[in-house]
Order: structure tokens, then C-alpha cells, then sequence
């Protein structure tokens, strides 16, 4: 069984996890602001010895967004340097798929169920997209978008499970879609150890990336990055 080690700093929670012979270990901390400072402390307590391979690492899984700029940041940094220095492939997962892979574990949301998975983008406005279940995993039907909370799309399949930060400004959400909103978990955070489900089945795939290929999934397409051979000494 592939060994994972899974980072996701997107939102307010720093979440670090590994996956290695079918057992999960975890440090997951809400911490806004501070991700930077702890990541590597995280990463130090799960593989103490920094050699990922020998702990059973074949693959770094990590929260590509959208979510935080600094957060997306810091994590797509510390993925490259690793899979770099360890010769691992990275796989990009969609936080806002981990998000409701999250919801589903803890019982948040239901295989049966269609899920909205929203984000605070801040200046007034959420990240949103609409997930499925197939076999346990969260597979995309719409978006993902980010607008003002009146703006969000219509959305036809109901009933509908709101998750996540977004959540905040349901009040504002257009009324067709407040009409169909079954009652679910406003204040869920994506946890790395529900990247690892999601990330099994993209490396079954093939769908993997090189060191040079790791970068943040922003949505707002003024945002630019970097890669590792533009960024000189930043790495």
C-alpha cells in the first residue's frame, strides 16, 4: 500500500498527516497566521529524520486550493522542496474536495448526499464548489467559482449540504439556493489525512506532478506564481 504524506495549510488549520501501511497519524492545529512557523514542527514530530522514503513516503499529497494566498504559498513551497530533495512525486488535491472528504468522515455529510463546499475568500467572498460521492470519494459537479455570496451559481441538484467557512455568509447566498440548503457544518476545516483517499485514487491514475510542476490553484487568474526554476534562492 503507496505511503502518503499529506500537507494541507489553505485555510486557518495547519494539517499535516502520513499514511503509511494502512494507519493514519496526523497533526492538524488552527492556527491563522502562524502555518509557517509550525509546518516544519509538524513535519519534524511525524518523520523525524527527514528521510521521507525510509519512513515509507512514495508520494506528497498536498491542498493545492484555492484558499489562502499565503497559506497555498507555504505549502507549495515546502512540497516542492521536498519531493525535490526526496525524489517523490507531488498530487494536487482540491481543498475543497478534501474539505467534504472531511465532512464525510466525520459524519457531516452522507455518501447520498450533494455537497457544497464553500470557503471565506475574504473582501466579501467565498470559494464554492459542488461535489458528489462515488465510491466514498468526492467527485466534482460544479464550479469550483469564487463571487459574492448573492452571486453564487444556480445549482439544480437538491437537497443540498452546505460545509466550511462560507458558510458564514449563508444569509446572503441567492434565495433558490437557501431553499434547497440542508443544515451541515459552517465551521469544518479541510484536514490533510482526507487528501490521502483523494490522492490514492489520482496516483491509481497516473495523475501526479514533478517538483517543477507544484504550484497553488488560486481561482482569481490575476494571481500569479512562481515555479521552482523562476524562483532563484526563494525556495
Amino acid at each position: 500500500m503507496t505511503g502518503i504524506l499529506a500537507i494541507d495549510t489553505a485555510t486557518d488549520a495547519c494539517s499535516v498527516a502520513v499514511f503509511v501501511d494502512g494507519q493514519y497519524r496526523q497533526r492538524h492545529e488552527v492556527i491563522p497566521r502562524q502555518h509557517s512557523q509550525r509546518l516544519f514542527g509538524m513535519l519534524q514530530e511525524l518523520l523525524p529524520s527527514g528521510n521521507l522514503r525510509a519512513h515509507g513516503i512514495e508520494a506528497i499529497a498536498y491542498g493545492c486550493g484555492p484558499g489562502s494566498f499565503t497559506g497555498l504559498r507555504i505549502a507549495a513551497s515546502a512540497v516542492q522542496g521536498l519531493a525535490y530533495a526526496n525524489s517523490l512525486p507531488a498530487v494536487a488535491v482540491s481543498s475543497l474536495a478534501c474539505q467534504v472528504q472531511t465532512a464525510l468522515r466525520v459524519g457531516a455529510v452522507h455518501v447520498g448526499d450533494t455537497v457544497l463546499s464553500t470557503m471565506d475568500a475574504r473582501i466579501n467572498e467565498v470559494y464554492g464548489a459542488v461535489y458528489s460521492f462515488e465510491q466514498g470519494l468526492a467527485v466534482l459537479q460544479l464550479g469550483p467559482w469564487v463571487c459574492a455570496p448573492a452571486e453564487i451559481p444556480p445549482i439544480q441538484e437538491e437537497p443540498l449540504c452546505a460545509v466550511g467557512s462560507g458558510c458564514h455568509f449563508l444569509d446572503q447566498f441567492p434565495a433558490a439556493v437557501r431553499a434547497i440548503l440542508q443544515p451541515g457544518a459552517n465551521h469544518l476545516l479541510p484536514e490533510a489525512r482526507d487528501l490521502v483517499p483523494l490522492a490514492l485514487e489520482k496516483l491509481r491514475r497516473g495523475d501526479t506532478q514533478s517538483p517543477q510542476q507544484v504550484q497553488p490553484v488560486y481561482i482569481r487568474e490575476e494571481i500569479s506564481w512562481k515555479k521552482l526554476p523562476e524562483q532563484g534562492k526563494q525556495l
